[in-house]
């Protein structure tokens, strides 16, 4: 089985509000190539969410990076990534080796929440089982168009799909004969703007009109250890507009998306149903080395594995229950944490939702 990375540079007629900044130099030929993927044999279509993704980051200084290169980051979820037609996360930063253009985060040294990640680390994604990351949130930008401009030549150097930029709004990729157009959003500089919600759901519209199937990655919502429930409306997070998911997530669905994936809180948040369509509001943080906080919620995070029929319904999830170690070392959780978390929030936030969890698996009413 085959998957083929299809380029989408689309320029639109109508205006982001998330800032501008220089188109890349990539052309079509270096971005379309047909890369291997795993060989899962299945009735339904299988498609994986991980949340934030950083793995580790040579700015300032090398000592922020995993030990041992960062090779073994990966080695305790990486059975459980593979195995899926299509796996997706998103990826906190840029690939750069070296120079780009730091943002101002008010000072430098350990407090400076710009990452940069070494390119060849791509490679450990790539081996992981990743086809593709949104690079939607307010770290893509952190290396300026230095750093832009390297993560998208080292992400099509490795055959991982990408989107959620100005510049590269949404991806298409072939598997199993299935179209999956992958658009990505978020409320920051040079993203595609989640608060936009118009705008967003002519995005999904055109892709629905050219995909099978269409997922939809989203980095908006409040942060933290508070934020952790769906509040209905805009939430901000230091004075910034970070979008209203909710109304976000029902939107592109109305216009043809079938799986939403979130990220940004740093949190678990819950799932829903709607209209027969997966939501998963946060997937936590995955894998952040070194730069992160992991205390309590903040370290648990799930893996799911969500099953759709050829028309995008729903049909079940698994989820694998993940917690960081070793300042980002994500490794299996046996007590199923972030699964129980994934429960009571939902039940919480969504009481009416079709869904029932069932040892490590959600599946309809």
């Amino acid at each position: 089985m085959k998957i083929l990375i299809i380029p989408v540079i689309l320029f639109l007629a109508f205006g982001f509000n998330c800032g501008s900044e220089e188109k890349n130099n990539i052309t079509a030929d270096t971005v379309s190539k047909t890369i291997p993927v795993k060989d899962t044999v299945s009735e339904y279509i299988s498609i994986i969410g991980v949340g934030d993704i950083m793995l580790g980051s040579n700015y300032p200084a090398s000592s922020s990076l995993p030990p041992n290169d960062g090779e073994n980051i990966l080695d305790d979820v990486k059975d459980i990534l593979a195995d899926a037609d299509i796996t997706t996360g998103n990826l906190e930063g840029c690939f750069l080796d070296k120079g780009g253009t730091p943002k101002d985060c008010g000072g430098s040294g350990e407090n400076c929440h710009s990452f940069r990640m070494p390119t060849h680390y791509a490679g450990y994604l790539k081996n992981a089982g990743f086809d593709y990351l949104s690079v939607a949130n307010n770290h893509s930008g952190d290396m300026g168009k230095t750093g832009r401009e390297s993560t998208y030549n080292t992400l099509n150097e490795y055959g991982i799909a990408f989107s959620g930029t100005e510049d590269y709004p949404y991806t298409i990729i072939e598997s199993n004969g299935k179209k999956i157009g992958i658009a990505g959003f978020a409320p920051n500089r040079g993203c595609v703007d989640i608060r936009k919600i118009r705008e967003a759901k002519e995005i999904i519209s055109e892709l629905k009109s050219k995909s099978d199937i269409v997922i939809v990655w989203f980095h908006g919502g409040a942060e933290g250890s508070g934020a952790q429930h769906i509040t209905k409306k805009s939430e901000t997070y230091m004075n910034e507009n970070r979008g209203n998911v909710y109304e976000f997530s029902h939107s592109v669905i109305d216009a043809g998306a079938d799986i939403v994936f979130g990220s940004g809180p740093h949190v678990t948040r819950a799932v829903e149903l709607y209209k027969g369509k997966f939501i998963a509001y946060s997937l936590g943080n995955f894998c952040t080395y070194g730069k992160f906080g992991l205390g309590g919620q903040l370290g648990i995070t799930p893996i799911i594995k969500v099953y759709i029929n050829a028309k995008g319904d729903f049909v079940k999830a698994e989820v694998t229950s993940v917690k960081q170690i070793k300042r980002g070392f994500p490794v299996i959780d046996e007590t199923g944490k972030a699964f129980s978390t994934l429960q009571k929030l939902t039940e919480s936030d969504f009481p009416e939702t079709e869904l029932i969890f069932e040892g490590n698996e959600i599946k309809r009413k």
